[in-house]
């Protein structure tokens, strides 16, 4: 089951506004420069909290679908894997406190709150062939007052396998989508999980009148209404409008049911249409690339929202035949008023959140909607099941503006507006390796603490793609610009140019690096500026014959001049992670010296101590036939034990000034484990640094400069591992930013920090 919603960002674009136009008067705008109250994450729950986040007790543990009790102290959700039920108070915002978790009959699949009572859908089935399923009835007083002694008042049979569940804003009708799902490894008509596949699904309404053992339920046909699987419709989700109509889609049918709940009639139904997308990524290559099309696939949405009484949104997550990576807007008759087309893809990339694995498929996935009405102010809700994030909307009549994106847990399926006290909820689904999390946001009078880094708009209206940020360097001739590479997460390695005169910090150029005139597909884990102007990088390998470990000297327009190897006998005693960061000082051709972290100890290193590498470029020689020297001093790495197995190593080094450096030292841990994430100092003024055949590397001493693990922390969010990167920009501010590995096993949330002037 899925919530969805999305209109057109930050555009500027011609011809998506003359798309618009075209869609029936939608007006779509930008609305960052006017509006001043934004949704701010102030609390992240994460839900093995409510049992236990022991792997060993517990393994995925999630929340689903979400809810709250109508004065919104608490909020109830659904764990499909465990077959529980769980609640959270919420009283204080910034502080939830889990409260326990229920044992159900079944698999929860949806939740909601009809006044005293909360009423969970609860699949039993035990074949695709014969769905079973209840809705299970609690009494919220009582629940809350001793949860372990809670039990249902009534489980209502729901005669198949219950999905989304909704109630009438005037709270007389419940509505239950009964999917009777389809078994996706069974062939129909040369369809993998194709259509028909009995028993049909259908909507059941229940009268809520009196006390719970006298509501009545109401079985709604919906066979014979769809072209494609007309007899066997897949209801999947349904929301309710002030008028007691209830919108429900059919997503493998690729079609859209409104449903009057007072007498029981489907009133109108569609075909949700297609949808032709020009300029999208249809490849999973390890590049972001929207020069792809699909000619009319299928919207097949999941999530639904009412906006207003006249109008819904869909997600169109996509299924069978499609998937059109966006939402839209109907109106009552049905007709199209607006879709998102390609600009839910391009809020992704601009923001680092696109999941280029997920190319080939349905790109960001959207799959939930919501909509809320805070005070005059009418929100939308668009959830990204990949590209873990939410995009907020704001409607005003036939103007939808832009607001902004919020990141999220991995895979957000619930989401929950929560008017009366100013808050939104995302609930996620996916719980390895990120913890399944309910995300807390409030409306907020201040500007939006999200995203703190993004890419603009080129000329062709697209954005500049990005992710997996792995280090930052400053320019030495232009204080509000900083440098930054990604590592192989993608190929066709590049070098970002980020403007930081503002906030957020924009990405407004990439330049990729050529060798000979062909794209190199980098680890790039460290980039320095020299002083001309052009830049020293460094690629990790693997310690294999194809992999090594590369100093590599560029131009500024990113053709590579040389690529610079280790000696030999030092190759040799690779074990696991290389190169890590790298740095530079003194003048191109006279006194230049390259410093280079190494992020783990080789072989034969002491325990704790690795390798920082002092490379002293050949003067006056051919640099493509006569290498350097190298030297090596060793760091100590903190002695304090990572948790959960992690380990300890360095992420990055920057050059200070007069022999002095800033490293980032980090372990591999995240959310609630990450312990370490700091940033020493280090001088080497008198040390002097040996060859590997003279051994007995100096020791370097450290000084602790910041400890980042508390401005991580203070996103409210979770904590990623990766603090990669750090540059000292022209006025002697500290920016950190954290990788974000693609979006692959991460949220996808980026951390570009400011931490002031800390080395002045």
């Amino acid at each position: 089951m899925r919530l969805s919603n999305q209109w057109m960002c930050f555009t500027k674009n011609t011809l998506s506004l003359g798309v618009i136009a075209a869609l029936s008067g939608f007006a779509v705008a930008d609305s960052s420069d006017t509006d001043k109250s934004y949704f701010q994450r102030i609390a992240t729950y994460l839900v093995c909290e409510n049992t236990s986040c022991d792997r060993n007790l517990f393994g995925d543990t999630v929340a689903e679908i979400v809810a709250a009790t109508e004065d919104g102290n608490t909020l109830i959700y659904t764990d499909s894997p465990t077959g529980k039920i769980g609640f959270v108070d919420i009283r204080d915002t910034e502080n939830p406190i889990g409260l326990g978790t229920l044992n159900t009959a079944g698999e929860p699949t949806s939740v909601t709150v009809a006044g005293n009572y909360a009423l969970v859908g609860i699949n039993t089935s035990a074949s695709f062939q014969e769905p079973s399923g209840i809705l299970a009835v609690y009494h919220l007083p009582s629940c809350l007052a001793k949860i372990s002694n809670c039990s249902p008042v009534r489980e209502i049979n729901m005669q198949g396998q219950p999905d989304s569940v909704a109630i009438s804003p005037n709270g007389r009708y419940a509505a239950v989508v009964i999917e009777n799902e389809r078994d996706e490894d069974v062939i129909v008509a040369g369809v993998e999980g194709g259509l028909p596949q009995s028993p049909a699904g259908y909507l059941n309404i229940i009268d809520v009148v009196g006390a719970p053992e006298n509501w009545a339920v109401r079985q709604v046909d919906l066979t014979g209404l769809a072209s494609y699987g007309g007899d066997d419709p897949e209801p999947e989700f349904v929301s309710i409008n002030h008028n007691n109509i209830a919108a429900v889609t059919m997503q493998e049918n690729n079609h859209i049911v409104f449903v009057n709940l007072v007498s029981g009639k489907v009133v109108r139904d569609f075909n949700a249409g297609t949808v032709t997308l020009d300029g999208i990524d249809t490849a999973d290559n390890k590049l972001i690339d929207f020069t792809s099309s699909l000619i009319d696939v299928a919207r097949e949405p999941d999530g639904v929202a009412w906006l207003e009484n006249n109008k819904i949104i869909t997600a169109n997550e996509g299924d069978l035949f499609g998937g059109s990576r966006g939402f839209s807007v109907f109106n009552r008759s049905g007709k199209v008023i607006y879709d998102s087309g390609t600009e839910f893809e391009y809020l992704a990339a601009s923001a680092g959140h696109y999941p280029e694995k997920r190319s080939d498929n349905k790109g960001t996935e959207p799959e939930s909607v919501t909509t809320g009405r805070y005070k005059n102010e009418q929100f939308i809700f668009v959830g990204s099941e990949r590209g873990n994030f939410v995009g907020v909307y704001q409607a005003d009549d036939n103007k939808l503006d832009y607001k902004q994106i919020l990141p999220t847990g991995a895979g957000p399926e619930g989401l929950l507006a929560i008017p009366s006290r100013n808050l939104f909820v995302a609930a996620t689904e996916v719980d390895s390796p990120v913890r399944s999390q309910i995300n807390i946001f409030r409306l907020e009078r201040k500007q939006a603490a999200y995203p703190q880094i993004k890419s603009i708009r080129q000329s062709d209206g697209k954005p500049i793609v990005w992710g997996a940020l792995s280090a930052l360097s400053s320019d030495k001739y232009d204080g509000e610009r900083l440098y930054a590479v990604h590592d192989s997460v993608y190929n066709e390695s590049r070098i970002y140019s980020i403007d930081i005169s503002d906030f957020p910090a924009k990405i407004t150029h990439a330049t990729q690096l050529l060798k000979n005139g062909a794209a190199v597909n980098y680890d790039l884990e460290g980039i320095a500026q020299r002083s001309d102007g052009s830049f020293w990088l460094v690629s990790e390998g693997a310690g294999t014959s194809t992999t090594r470990n590369l100093l590599i000297e560029a131009h500024r327009d990113g053709r590579v001049v040389r690529e610079i190897r280790l000696p030999t006998a030092v190759e040799a005693l690779q074990q696991s992670n290389g190169f890590e960061g790298v740095a530079v000082i003194g003048k191109v051709g006279r006194n230049e010296q390259v410093y280079v972290a190494f992020q783990r100890e080789w072989k034969n290193d002491p325990v704790g101590m690795v390798r920082i590498g002092q490379y002293t470029p050949a003067l006056d020689l051919d640099p493509f036939t006569e290498e350097g020297e190298w030297k090596f001093f060793y760091y100590p790495l903190d002695s304090v034990e990572s948790p959960a197995g992690g380990f300890v190593g360095l992420s990055e080094i920057t050059a200070l000034g007069n022999d002095k450096f800033a490293i980032i030292e980090r372990d591999n841990q995240a959310g609630p484990d990450a312990r370490i994430k700091r940033v020493y100092h280090i001088d080497i003024n008198g040390v002097m640094p040996k060859t590997q055949t003279e051994g007995n590397f100096p020791i370097l001493n450290k000084t602790l400069a910041i400890d980042v693990l508390p401005a991580m922390q203070a996103g409210k969010g979770w904590v990623h591992d990766k603090l990669e990167g750090l540059a000292r920009a022209g006025d002697g501010t500290v920016y950190v930013v954290t990788d974000n590995d693609g979006v692959d096993n991460s949220t996808g949330e980026t951390q570009f920090l400011n931490l002031g002037k800390v080395f002045n």
